[in-house]
């Protein structure tokens, strides 16, 4: 990473890029992220502001004498980050820096004291990303401290020659420090770039609105769009918008995000509409873990011991025609899933035989945990299956006895299947180098919050 783009942590840092309102996310980045930011922000500032001074000719003497003038080092004892409501940030610091005057007959060494204030709104631009510019940059100088004791410069040489250097870093350092606010928007851009959720399917986000600032937090609304096979995935309009409430969260984090049932919702319709919710179970013959097989299922049923006087592997053909629902109360996440199992048997032509089919309904305990910048989930199963007989072709069923083998034969390969796809997370919108460190989730009704730590790294 380039200079320009290290001092980007100083503003990247201060900037919503992660929310979205439709599904509905809000991002809070609080007040408690600027000393962070700050310490974090010092080196690479210090760095930006070790400018190029150019020669200084000396008018002391009888002859104009060029004189080089080298910035040796740029020290920050302050750096301060302030939020102002409806507009954007102020950054104050206070530089020292130290300088060589290469004159003759020995070098002079200076330390130059300056004060920096620079008011940097941010807004939103035409592409849907956040954006910084620089609307006042001030810098203000002390005396020149001469560092050699034995070596005391004349007023006839010194004043000019902190004229001169003063002119120079008031032209320079609100360039630099605007070139890297520019490096830093390129930086932002990469906020609406496509993130993978599965093989075929991405979500992408961009801003639909200007950030609304506060003294104690900059919040910003994000379009999500879920896309599968290129096509995006679309939830009916509704007329009620996302409102992140004020005291939620973890007091002190640096980050809350606001999470509405919408986006869960639409990431359970890419899952089911993209059918790798769907899975088949086949049994074995020859395993005491697996007793899906005709010679089991006789046992229940009498007439597939009669169809299947030979013990035959059956499989469990397991479809989602309904859409997956999430539900969200207080500290408590479910999901239901009510998928149509059929269970088929090997035909005498090699294809299969529908031996009977049933109507499933699964509720769910969906736990919910943030890796790196993924949203990811775990489910346990709630209660019994509940399991109704659609069709049969082996006459009657007792349901009674097939519930106790669907519990062995089904509900471990679907909690397994189901956390493996849920595993995978979301990717929750970020730009890059950008991370979650240690996330609390919370769980409230109609939505769900992160707070979080947050940490650059290159």
């Amino acid at each position: 990473m380039t200079r320009a783009n290290g001092l980007g942590l100083l503003l990247v840092l201060l900037l919503p890029v992660v929310g979205a309102s439709r599904p509905g996310t809000v991002v809070r980045l609080n007040k408690e992220v600027l000393s962070y930011a700050a310490e974090a922000g010092k080196a690479p500032l210090q760095r930006a502001l070790q400018v190029t001074v150019p020669n200084f000719l000396d008018r002391s003497g009888e002859v104009l004498q060029p004189t080089r003038i080298q910035i040796l080092n740029v020290h920050l004892p302050h750096l301060h980050l302030k939020l102002i409501a409806g507009f954007g940030i102020r950054l104050s610091a206070a530089a020292n820096f130290t300088l060589k005057i290469f004159r003759v007959p020995e070098p002079l060494h200076l330390m130059l004291p300056m004060e920096l204030l620079v008011d940097a709104p941010v807004d939103q631009c035409s592409i849907g990303t956040p954006v910084v510019s620089i609307s006042d940059c001030f810098s203000f100088f002390d005396e020149a401290i001469v560092l050699d004791d034995h070596n005391r410069a004349a007023p006839a040489l010194l004043v000019p020659l902190q004229k001169h250097i003063q002119a120079v870093l008031q032209n320079k350092l609100c360039l630099r420090i605007s070139n890297v606010v520019q490096s830093l928007n390129v930086h932002l851009g990469t906020l609406i770039g496509l993130s993978r959720v599965g093989p075929e399917s991405q979500v992408r986000y961009s801003m639909i609105n200007a950030p609304t600032i506060t003294k104690d937090y900059i919040s910003l609304d994000v379009n999500a769009i879920l896309f599968l096979l290129g096509r995006p995935i679309m939830l009916p309009e509704v007329n009620t918008s996302f409102v992140l409430p004020h005291h939620v969260g973890t007091r002190g984090a640096m980050v809350t995000v606001g999470l509405s049932q919408d986006l869960f919702d639409s990431a359970l319709l890419l899952l089911q509409k993209a059918g790798v919710l769907n899975m088949d179970i086949t049994g074995q013959l020859k395993s005491d873990d697996n007793i899906l097989n005709t010679s089991v299922l006789g046992q229940l049923i009498p007439e597939v011991a009669r169809q299947f006087p030979e013990p035959m592997a059956l499989v469990l053909k397991v479809r989602l025609g309904a859409m997956p629902t999430v539900t969200l109360h207080t500290n408590n996440a479910t999901l239901q899933l009510q998928p149509f199992v059929e269970v088929l048997a090997p035909a005498s032509n090699s294809a299969f035989q529908s031996l009977f089919s049933l109507n499933v309904v699964v509720n769910l305990s969906l736990q919910l945990f943030v890796s790196g910048v993924r949203l990811r989930g775990t489910t346990s199963v709630l209660g019994n299956v509940q399991i109704t007989v659609a069709s049969s072709n082996v006459g009657f069923i007792d349901m009674e006895k097939v519930q106790i083998l669907m519990d062995t034969v089904f509900e471990r390969p679907l909690l397994d299947h189901l956390n493996a796809l849920l595993g995978l997370g979301i990717a929750l919108p970020h730009v890059v180098n950008l991370h979650y460190i240690s996330p609390e989730i919370f769980v409230y009704e109609g939505y769900v919050v992160v707070s979080s730590a947050l940490l650059y790294q290159r």
